[in-house]
C-alpha cells in the first residue's frame, strides 16, 4: 500500500518527536519532513507535497492560522490537521474557517491522533473529543479575514489612518475604505473604536488576527 505522506510543523522539537513516534505505530503512514515555524513549513512545501499536514496554530515566524491560510489557497488538496494546546472554541472555529479539515488538542495526541489522521484521510473532519462534547464553537461567533484584511485591521488597532495604511499597503485609499467597511460588516460593529474596544477584551480574536497574544 502507497504510504500516505505527512508534514509535521511544530516549534518544539520534542512536540515533534512525540507525534513522529506515535505516527511511525502505522506502517502506512511516513513522516516526510519537518519544520519549526510557519515560515519554514511554506518553504518546505515548495519541494514536498504531503497528503496532510498536521501543525501548532502557535508558531514563530509565520503563526499557524496564516500558514494553514497559504497551504488552504496554494495546496487545496492538502489536509490539515491543527494540533494545539489552545482549547478555546473560537481558535477551532477560526481553524476550520481558515481551511483545517481537523483540530485536536495536543492532551489527546496519545490515544486520538491516529484515529484522527485516519478519519481526516477518509475524507471526513475532526475535532477532539473535548471540543467536540462541549461544542459551543459550533455556535460562536465565527468571523473569517482574508489576509489583506487582517492587515488592514493591524495597521487599524495601531492607529494609522485610512491614508497611512493605503500609503504602508501600496493600494489606494477607497479599497482601504472598502475593507474596512466589509470588516465591520463581518465582525457587526458599528464603527472603528467598537471594533478595536472588541478585539482588545478577546484575546482569542486579537490572536487571530495578530498572530500573538495579547
Amino acid at each position: 500500500m502507497e504510504s500516505y505522506r505527512i508534514i509535521l510543523a511544530d516549534d518544539h522539537y520534542l512536540i515533534r518527536n512525540g507525534i513522529r513516534n506515535i505516527i511511525a505505530q502505522e506502517a502506512d503512514l511516513e513522516v516526510i519532513a519537518e519544520a519549526s515555524d510557519g515560515h519554514e513549513l511554506v518553504e518546505v512545501l515548495k519541494d514536498n507535497k504531503p497528503d496532510m499536514v498536521i501543525l501548532d496554530i502557535s508558531m514563530p515566524q509565520v503563526c499557524g492560522i496564516e500558514a494553514l491560510e497559504q497551504i488552504h489557497e496554494s495546496y487545496p488538496d492538502i489536509r490539515v490537521l491543527v494540533l494545539t494546546m489552545h482549547s478555546n472554541p473560537q481558535y477551532c472555529t477560526y481553524a476550520f474557517s481558515a481551511g483545517a479539515h481537523g483540530y485536536m488538542l495536543k492532551d489527546d495526541s496519545a490515544t486520538e491522533l491516529l484515529p484522527a489522521i485516519l478519519e481526516i484521510r477518509r475524507g471526513k473532519g475532526y475535532v477532539s473529543p473535548q471540543l467536540a462534547r462541549e461544542a459551543p464553537w459550533k455556535q460562536g461567533e465565527e468571523v473569517y479575514l482574508t489576509s489583506r484584511e487582517k492587515e488592514v485591521l493591524r495597521l487599524v488597532v495601531e492607529g494609522l489612518t485610512t491614508r497611512q495604511i493605503a500609503e504602508k499597503l501600496c493600494i489606494s485609499s477607497r479599497t482601504v475604505e472598502r475593507h474596512r467597511s466589509n470588516i465591520l460588516k463581518k465582525f457587526q460593529k458599528k464603527n472603528t473604536s467598537e471594533l478595536i474596544n472588541h478585539i482588545l477584551k478577546n484575546s482569542h480574536i486579537y490572536y487571530y488576527v495578530f498572530g500573538k497574544n495579547l
